[in-house]
Parts: C-alpha cells; structure tokens; sequence
C-alpha cells in the first residue's frame, strides 16, 4: 500500500482532518467574501488560491460572495472588477456568486428577534460614550443608560430606525454580551447602525445596515460554508463569529480558519492608502501598472500563472512575514522567460549613418524570436540600411575602462547584423552628438568577420527608414521604502521614478501590427507588453520587470556578519546546535534584519514566537521603532509574560510604541522607562500620561543639572577633596549620588559632562 500524501499546510490538514471526522459529512464549502469597495490587490491572491483551491482539492465549492455593507463605498464597477480579477487568476465563478444584501431581511429578521428574546437593545448613547463604557484590558466594561429598556421599547425604536425616522448616529442596535470578558469584542457588540445612504443594489430600501460581525458569520451560516479562511487580524473575532452563529442557533457551525497574510516589500497593501492613492492623482487609476491590484499587474503584463506560482511558492503559515519584493520578480522572470519571443528596441535613439552602404539598398536580415527555446520555432525579418539607430548609452566619447560598446575608431557587432566601425560624429551647438558616422563590414553578415579578427561588443540596433516610432513606459516600485506606511506622511515616501516615459523610443517593425498586450522580451531591457488601453491606437508599451534585479545593490549593502570567533579546543560539554528554520521563519528572519534593523538574536525569537511577532508588528504599525520595540518585546516583554497569553495582559502595543518614542526622543532615561513599563504591565494606560502623573521626566537642562551637582559636591567635601587629592576612582561615587539626588531623570550624558567639568576646577 502507497502511505497517502499529507497536506501541504495546516488548513488543508484541519480540513482533512474535518473530512475524515465527518465533521460536516464530508462536505468542504469556502468563500472569498470580498467588500466591493476597491480592486483586489496582492494580498488578496493568497485567499483567492487558498479558499478555491481546498473547496477544489476536496470536490466541493467556493463562494464568491461580496460583503456589501457599506454601501458610502461600494459601486458595481468594483463588483465587475473583483468578477474579473478572479476568473483571471484562473477560478470559476459561475453560478456562485452571491451578496451580503441578499441576506439583509433574514440578517434584520434575526436582528429582531434576538431583541424580542432579550438579547439585545437600542442604544442611544453617544460614539464617545460607548467606547469609554466599554472599559479597557483591565477594567471592565460598565452599562449605558440603555441598556436595561423594555423589549417593546427596543422593538418600537429598532422599527423606527429601519423606517428612517432617525439621523445616521442617532441609535445603534447592541447584542448584550458580558460586559467583563476578557476579550473586548464580547462587550456589547455593535449589530446594526443607522446609514441613510443609497446602495447600489437595494436603492433606498434600507435606513439600517448591520455590521461587518453580525453579517459575515451569519451569511456563512446562511450559505452552508463549511470553512471560514480569514486572515490572523480576524482571530479575535472568532469568538464573536461563534456567539453571533449560536445566538441565531444554526447547527454546525462553519469553522473559522485563521492564516497568516501575505506582504511584500516595497508595497502597500491598505485599502484607505490605496484609495487615497487613486483619488489623489498620484498613479492613473486603479490599473495603474505601479498599483499592486490584480489589475495593474495584468495592465504590466504580468501572467496569472506567474502570480499563483508566486502564492503557491510562499505556502501557507500561521505567523505573519514579509517577502522580498525580489522573489516575486524572479517569478514574474521565470514565467515568462521560456515563452515570450526576443525583439530589439531602442529607447534613447541615435542615428548612425553607414557611409559605405548603397543609398535605398535593405538588406532583411532572419532573426530568431526564441533563441533561448530551441522547441519553439519562429524567426522574424529584421530589415538593415543606410541608416540605423542605436542606443545613446551604447556610445561614449571618453569611455571608461571596460567599454566594450561603439567608440569613434572602434568596432562593435550589430544583433544579428554587421560589424560596424564609428569613423565620427556630429554635434549641435550646446555640443551634444546628434548623430554618428560609421562603415559597414561587408563580409560580417550574421555577426562574424572572415578574417576571425575578435570583436568583443554587440549592441541593440533598428533600422531608421522601417523603425516603428512608440512610447515606451519604464515602470518600477512605487515605494522607495522596503516597509512603505512608517514615515508621519507615507505620500513622502512614494518613488519619483516609478515611472519613466520614453516617448521617442523605435521598435522593430515585426511588431507594430501586434495585439494589445502582447508580451516580448526588449533584448538587453527587459520584458515588455503592448499597452491594453493605450496601445491600442498607438505603440505604447509597458515595462513588465527588468531582465535583472536593479534592487540587489541596495539590498547587499547592509552591515557584514560578525567576525567568527576562534575555535576552542573541543570539550565534553553538550553543545547546542541552531535552531533549524523554516522557509517563513527564514524569510521573516531576513526581513526583520535588513528591513527593520533588528538584532539577529531578536529577528530569531520573534520568528518562531507568533504572538510576539503578532505583537512586535502591531508595535511598528503604530509607529515604535522596529530596532527598539523588538528590544523590548524580546527582552522584556518575553520575560515578563511566563505563561500569561500576551492579549490578557494590560500592556499594548501601541503603548510599547509610545514608551520606544519616549526613550528614543530623549523624554525619558532607560531607568524611568523601566519604571514606566513596569506600570504598563501591571495596570495599562498611555505613557506619557504615565511619565507625566510620576514626573519621570529626564531632566535636560544644564543649569538644573548643574544645581544639581552642585549640591552634591558641597554635600560631599571630604570626598571631593580626596578626589582632587588623586583618587580618581570617586569620579563614579559622584556619578551615582548626582543621579541618586535627581531621582534617576538626569540625562546622564549631559550629567558626566557637567560634573567632570565642576571636578577639574
């Protein structure tokens, strides 16, 4: 007997597992759901491949179904698109295909009942005065005013909201959970809000829309989803994804899968920045070929099977990382290297005139498309003259040491061509070379001289009289930044060279009738395609991915490793071996070392600890920096938690940013931040109210800390004497009192500085 496969990932394993169980009989239904407020970007694909590719693997079903609650936002042209996006990355849609809104009766329905069951009311307080009762991690919550009304009192109101008799934030609609559990998201959650908007599919039927929580587990619910696969910022709103289902009572409840999202460096993958990018202006639409949607990377060329390839390649793991932009274009490279055809095109055009070439004569040179795919078969006429264009940065007047393109009185191989010789050049009057002068070796056709003398260069050419004028777009990261989102305005770290038009480029004529987006390889640039929407009148034509890594010189430039120490003689002491990584603890190592800074022995904890990681990320997004937020999650956090889950202590991880802020400014001293997280841990709150309520504030001023020490040195004269007598060991007693007398919030550098200078008078 052949041992079975074992799944690839832990989803498909819990999935497996479910089948083998009879959990739900055997059946195996996801969704991709979706909120119809945008177009789907990378960080989609990964769901896409993973919620289709289960129900496919297990011969069940995958639902498209789009979370349409928010109707301010949605319009049909993101419905289509999100449609298009998926069926491009190569699932079926077809029939299944469904709305939150179809549900919005039976998502009322159950609203109304639960109210008549007592499980829910109308609450009429303030925004304001529903998040400060909810409490916070270590204080419970605490009711409203309206949380005790009558069912009928709740029926009456809930119906005069859903009519339209109040304004938008009038009255919400809250479950009655338990206001002291642990988990916040149980206190009295939100089901429905008052949104008198227009909504692109129900009109103005509604006055009420529920919330993301109460529709989304309950649409699964309703369409018998078996698996809920989600992303891990979901995992603390499982239990209410639970409670919501039960509450209603449906039977078998779908299982809510958590996994970890996909990033990238270089890109951004917020809705809100995404939005604010096309809205602002700063690319040309949600297609854009900068843009990181599905769109853009097919607008760019890039092929869906580069793309799942990519996905698939990353697998499936429980803790967050960030991937190297570099992998995904070594995908985008591989895909399309073994079946796109080689042209030549020149984006800088300088014209070289063959003197010794016969006026009108064209000589059509075959070329090979595939030279590098023996299997496939293709040549193109490439038609040679008078006249040729080469590329400006293939000749130099003063080259440099190396040059092994055209030079005055130097030789180079044409592609497929000639040998030729540069024998001068014209210049304007600012002294630029407008063109070149040149002779032709008659006897070279195909590349080779007959006298086998050696010529080491060969350049890109294009015939000047059947060249094809087109613009020609270089595309590259939009963000400049390996972690886009960190700086105070993240418009300022967008690239100013995401973008370089061509717009005098020449193209070989083999190409000029070729459908819009159309792909090739620019022999020597790149990988090209013809535009969809602007190439279809003209030749314009978008740059895929460069042929090699332009990035790996920035990437390589980080700090070398540390010398390795001397061996020592071999003992009989156990020896501990280093851990042994997996390819996304590798890569989340890598990235938190050369992107963020980290130590390598920080880097190697947060790998393998989920919820430190989870914590150190929350941390950096809320603006900590990454080198000393790491520092105190690992070493103090780590150590502080024991056996504590990281989400029922008090600290956060916006408080841990704050506290790095504090330090790094100078605001406080290491031994105040001490203290202060000390406070975090044990009771919460914000840091500076912290310093601030203690007066843990470092003291920087020069003339309070030389009052300072001042008053040490006249309180200590016998030492002081004996100091300036050549006992220069007391210099650190003073150090210590001085801080001693200014309760440790003395800058100590500033401190040192001040009192060796009071010792020397």
């Amino acid at each position: 007997m052949t041992e079975p496969t074992r799944p690839a990932d832990f989803i498909r394993q819990l999935v497996h597992d479910d089948n083998a169980s009879g959990r739900f009989a055997g059946r195996v239904q996801t969704r991709f759901p979706p909120e119809p407020n945008g177009y789907l970007h990378l960080g989609h694909c990964k769901a896409i491949c993973v919620d289709w590719g289960v129900a496919q693997e297990n011969g069940g079903t995958c639902v498209l179904r789009f979370d349409d609650t928010n109707p301010e936002t949605e319009s049909p042209e993101f419905v289509e698109s999100i449609v298009r996006d998926v069926e491009w990355l190569g699932f079926k849609v077809g029939d299944q295909k469904r709305y939150a809104s179809d549900y919005f009766t039976q998502l009322f329905d159950f609203a109304v009942e639960m109210v008549r069951q007592g499980r829910a009311y109308v609450d009429s307080a303030s925004e304001t005065e529903i998040r400060e009762a909810r409490g916070t991690v270590n204080e419970p919550g605490r009711p409203t005013a309206f949380r005790d009304r009558s069912i009928e009192e709740n029926l009456d109101l809930f119906a005069r909201m859903a009519a339209g008799e109040f304004d938008d934030g009038a009255h919400v609609l809250r479950f009655k959970g338990d206001l002291t559990h642990a988990n916040m998201k149980l206190r009295d959650p939100l089901m429905y809000r008052i949104r008198k908007a227009h909504h692109y599919r129900t009109a103005d039927k509604w006055c009420v829309y529920p919330m993301y929580d109460w529709a989304h587990g309950l649409s699964d619910a309703i369409e018998g989803t078996t698996h809920s696969i989600c992303t891990l910022e979901f995992q603390n709103n499982r239990a209410l994804y639970d409670l919501f289902v039960d509450a209603v009572g449906f039977p078998n409840r779908p299982y809510q899968i958590e996994m970890a999202r996909l990033a990238v460096t270089h890109v951004q993958l917020s809705k809100r920045k995404l939005i604010a990018l096309v809205d602002e202006g700063h690319v040309r639409g949600w297609d854009d070929p900068r843009m990181p949607t599905l769109a853009g990377f097919r607008r760019r060329g890039v092929r869906p099977q580069a793309v799942r390839a990519f996905v698939e390649g990353m697998g499936v793991a429980k803790t967050n990382s960030v991937i190297d932009h570099a992998v995904l274009d070594q995908y985008i490279r591989d895909d399309l290297n073994p079946i796109v055809p080689r042209v030549m095109a020149i984006l800088d055009p300088l014209p070289l005139v063959l003197e010794n070439w016969d006026e009108g004569k064209v000589d059509w040179l075959d070329a090979p498309l595939y030279p590098h795919n023996v299997p496939l078969e293709g040549t193109r006429k490439v038609p040679f003259g008078e006249t040729i264009f080469i590329d400006r940065a293939d000749f130099a007047e003063a080259p440099p040491k190396g040059w092994r393109r055209l030079v005055v009185g130097g030789e180079v191989r044409l592609r497929y061509g000639y040998i030729i010789r540069c024998t001068g050049i014209t210049k304007d009057e600012d002294g630029i070379v407008t063109s070149l002068q040149g002779t032709v070796d008659h006897g070279s056709r195909g590349g080779e001289p007959e006298d086998g003398r050696t010529v080491k260069g060969t350049i890109q050419w294009v015939s000047a009289s059947h060249g094809k004028p087109a613009e020609v777009r270089l595309y590259d990261r939009l963000f400049k930044v390996e972690s886009p989102g960190q700086a105070d305005d993240w418009r300022t770290e967008l690239s100013e060279t995401s973008l370089v038009r061509k717009l005098h480029a020449v193209v070989e004529p083999s190409i000029a009738d070729d459908a819009p987006g159309s792909r090739y390889q620019f022999e020597r640039l790149g990988y090209f395609c013809r535009d969809a929407i602007d190439g279809v009148e003209a030749l314009v034509f978008n740059r895929t991915i460069p042929l090699r890594d332009s990035w790996a010189k920035a990437r390589r430039a980080t700090p070398a490793p540390a010398a390795q120490p001397k061996k020592k003689k071999p003992s009989n002491k156990k020896t501990k071996t280093a851990p042994t990584l997996s390819p996304a603890e590798t890569a989340a190592v890598q990235v938190l070392v050369q992107a963020h800074g980290v130590s390598a022995a920080d880097a190697l904890v947060l790998s393998r600890d989920a919820p430190l990681q989870a914590f150190f990320e929350r941390a950096v997004e809320a603006g900590g920096d990454p080198k000393g937020v790491a520092n105190v999650v690992v070493n103090d956090l780590r150590a502080a938690q024991k056996d504590t889950a990281l989400s029922d202590l008090p600290i956060t991880p916006v408080a841990v940013a704050g506290l790095v802020r504090l330090t790094r400014a100078g605001t406080i001293n290491s031994r105040a931040a001490k203290e202060v997280f000390a406070t975090l841990l044990t009771e919460g709150g914000e840091p500076a109210a912290i310093v601030r309520d203690r007066g843990l504030a470092a003291v920087t001023d020069p003339a309070a800390i030389a009052e300072m020490v001042d008053a040490v040195l006249a309180k200590h004269p016998e030492e002081l004497a004996a100091f300036r007598a050549g006992k220069t060991k007391l210099q650190g007693f003073f150090v210590g009192q001085a801080m001693r007398h200014s309760g440790g919030r003395a800058d100590p550098r500033l401190l040192k500085q001040t009192l060796a200078a009071k010792l020397k008078g």
